[in-house]
């Protein structure tokens, strides 16, 4: 699972995952009734807090990701001797499933990495688990930092009931696309638009290739593929809309349903993998790498891991559509850092995250092939992180950003992901796909 000027996006998060431990709730509030916030008056100095181990758990497992936050990591003891880093790594799947209980726990890690969306730090703004940080905000000058939508996401009323408003809940330090890389052996030039990438798919079916290397047994990769080819059969605020919850807002409509169809067609035709959904997300991208297909439908969260496997050989372009000056893919930032309300040195954890976030830290981020989602980051020289670079600022001055569905309802990372995974194996039609999923949403905005 690099950015800068991020233009309109909503989201609400993944997966609700597991209740509070009792008693956390209103320990929590204690604690956060103690701590408002915008009270800190300036930058505190770390140096002199004593000795302390700051716990953090993060999912920056991959290649790349991995390098950058151990090298951030390295730098940030060597400034501050007297702060530990204990750090607990877990995949993105392990984290959704754990990070509530564990925050909600006695011995609650200091920092965690929060997806975005009413799931997970919905959740925990509800039970009041993570801290805001509005007023490190004010100390670091975080909100010169990120545009106003990157911050946004990020953001919550303090009954998390408002998403993309209120208070700042963390920061994160890499953008994302979900796009399309492709083999230059196999694609010597790339098509721009959704009729020749098609072309190009039967061209690499009949010639006995798989098209598109595809794993989907986590079900959330679904999500992304699916997403991709409906941000070409659906207008882009329609989707956004619908991920924000808006009034009239309908998953149910034709143009959802095309996406649907679509993508399924595409199952028919054989442009994926055979036994896609009993496949893994990491086996089938290392597929890709070892030029068993043309193409990849991935997050440029594995940019790094790819360009040290293919070298020169891949590419990144975003989702071709009907019209190349105007592309839309979803994407956004990655998971923020987030300080929860049982942090011993909240002080400790802000200066942290603002190490992570700072301009030299997009210059790590960029030397490791990863995305900054800071603004002025420096350009990448050379290599696949230049196409990565390049249709970040592409979709970005079109306007073509769209918010992962999954952010939508506090259960729709599962509803979206089955739904889609049962809609690819054929279990249910296209128009039966849109009119499930709507009921789910339904479920949701009739509680709310």
């Amino acid at each position: 699972m690099a950015r800068r000027v991020l233009a309109a996006l909503a989201l609400t998060i993944l997966v609700a995952g597991c209740g509070s431990a009792p008693g956390a709730k209103d320990d929590a509030a204690k604690k956060s009734a103690a701590t408002p916030t915008a009270t800190v008056a300036a930058k505190p100095d770390i140096s002199k807090v004593g000795n302390v181990t700051l716990t953090v758990w993060d999912q920056n497992v991959r290649g790349g990701q991995n390098k950058e936050i151990e090298e951030l990591n390295k730098q940030f003891m060597a400034k501050y001797p007297n702060v530990k880093i204990e750090r607990t790594a877990k995949s993105f799947e392990d984290l959704l499933k754990t990070v509530k209980l564990a925050v909600s726990g006695p011995d609650a890690p200091d920092v965690v990495q929060a997806n975005q969306g009413r799931g997970i730090m919905g959740e925990m703004v509800k039970a009041q688990l993570i801290r805001p940080v509005t007023d490190y905000a004010k100390v670091y000058g975080w909100n010169d930092r990120y545009s106003p939508t990157l911050l946004a996401l990020n953001s919550f009323s303090s009954d998390a009931k408002d998403f993309g408003s209120g208070d700042l809940y963390g920061l994160s330090q890499a953008g994302e696309i979900v796009g399309v890389f492709y083999n230059k052996d196999k694609v010597p030039t790339p098509p721009t638009t959704l009729d020749e990438f098609e072309a190009s798919l039967q061209k690499a079916k009949d010639a006995g290739e798989t098209p598109i290397m595809f794993g989907n047994l986590e079900k959330w990769p679904g999500i992304h593929n699916f997403e991709s080819v409906l941000g070409q059969t659906a207008d882009k605020q329609a989707i956004r809309d619908f991920v924000f919850a808006k009034d009239g807002a309908s998953f149910d409509n034709p143009e959802f349903t095309a996406g649907a169809t679509k993508i399924k067609e595409w199952v028919d035709k054989g442009y994926f993998n055979k036994n896609f959904n009993g496949t893994d997300y990491d086996p089938a991208w290392k597929e890709f790498a070892k030029g068993k297909s043309p193409y990849l439908i991935a997050g440029t969260w594995v940019t790094a891991d790819l360009a040290e496997q293919m070298g020169d050989k891949v590419g990144f372009m975003l989702m071709p559509g009907k019209d190349p000056n105007a592309p839309v893919s979803l994407g956004g930032e990655d998971l923020p850092w987030s300080i929860t309300s049982s942090a011993k040195n909240p002080d400790v954890a802000a200066a942290y995250i603002d190490f992570l976030t700072d301009a030299n830290a997009a210059k790590v981020l960029v030397d490791t092939d990863n995305l900054p989602a800071m603004k002025g980051a420096p350009a990448p020289a050379s290599g696949l992180s230049v196409d990565v670079s390049n249709a970040w600022q592409k979709l970005n001055e079109a306007d073509g950003v769209i918010p992962y569905l999954d952010y939508t309802t506090p259960t729709f990372y599962d509803d979206i992901s089955s739904a889609i995974q049962e809609l690819l194996a054929g279990k249910q039609d296209p128009a039966a796909f849109t009119k499930g999923v709507q009921a789910d949403f339904d479920k949701w905005a009739g509680s709310r």
